[in-house]
């Protein structure tokens, strides 16, 4: 069974790559599989509590996840002042003087016209009733401030409907548009444990164990670019 719920995006969306810097990096143009099981995570922590979303976890964890994707999206470049811890302390005095620095960062925004559908594999039954719970929760995707408004409460479908994609395909993605945007999307591995989730454990997350990759062609051709912008346009067949 699947469960689809469509949102529509009302903020700037920015979530960077999983390689990238603090400093620079592209944004992705999609919430990935992980950071919609964290969305579903916190829902979870604030709705019933952290001893009930611990119980969860192993559930929310090994979820496929699809998407279907806005008609456009524009990304958006620019640099921006941001501050940072400094390595050496500046002298005592100085206007350069405490702990966090001044520097120049490489940020990305994206725009989406159209809607954002979040589809999600689980069994019927109470499952299928509680991820329906923690969708209705969510409110925004990515970077704080990417806020999306629920459109209607989420349908139960047998089948995954036409349109979407499927982000983390237990065998790596077989069929795709070979005119397509090659993104890679992290995802939370099977050996990721509730305390690797939470934040406030201080336990480390590897990449490439309790944080896997997947690279994905998403059906998005670009359309139109210049040095402050580039259009995409979703392929539909």
């Amino acid at each position: 069974m699947w469960l689809v719920a469509e949102y529509q995006p009302v903020g700037l969306f920015s979530l960077k790559q999983a390689l990238a810097t603090s400093s620079g990096g592209k944004s992705l143009l999609l919430p990935t599989p992980f950071a919609i099981k964290m969305a579903l995570l916190d829902a979870a922590c604030r709705l019933w509590g952290v001893p009930r979303a611990r119980e969860i976890w192993p559930a929310l964890r090994d979820l496929p996840v699809a998407l279907c994707l806005p008609k456009r999206a524009v990304v958006t470049n620019l640099f921006a002042k941001i501050l940072k811890p400094r390595r050496n302390p500046a002298r005592p005095g100085t206007p350069h003087a405490g702990p966090l620095g001044k520097t120049i960062a490489f940020r990305e925004y994206v725009w989406a016209e159209g809607k954002l559908s979040i589809a999600l594999n689980v069994d019927g039954g109470d499952r299928a009733a509680e991820m329906s719970e923690l969708l209705l929760q969510i409110n925004y995707l990515g970077k704080r401030g990417g806020f999306v408004q629920l459109l209607h409460p989420p349908d139960r479908v047998g089948d995954l409907p036409e349109g979407f994609t499927l982000l983390n395909p237990p065998g790596g993605q077989v069929v795709f548009d070979s005119q397509g945007l090659l993104q890679m999307l992290d995802d939370c591995g099977s050996k990721m444990t509730f305390e690797h989730a939470n934040v406030y454990s201080g336990k480390r997350i590897t990449l490439g164990k309790e944080r896997v990759l997947y690279h994905v062609v998403l059906p998005y051709r670009l359309a139109r670019s210049s040095k402050s912008y580039s259009l995409y346009e979703r392929i539909d067949r």
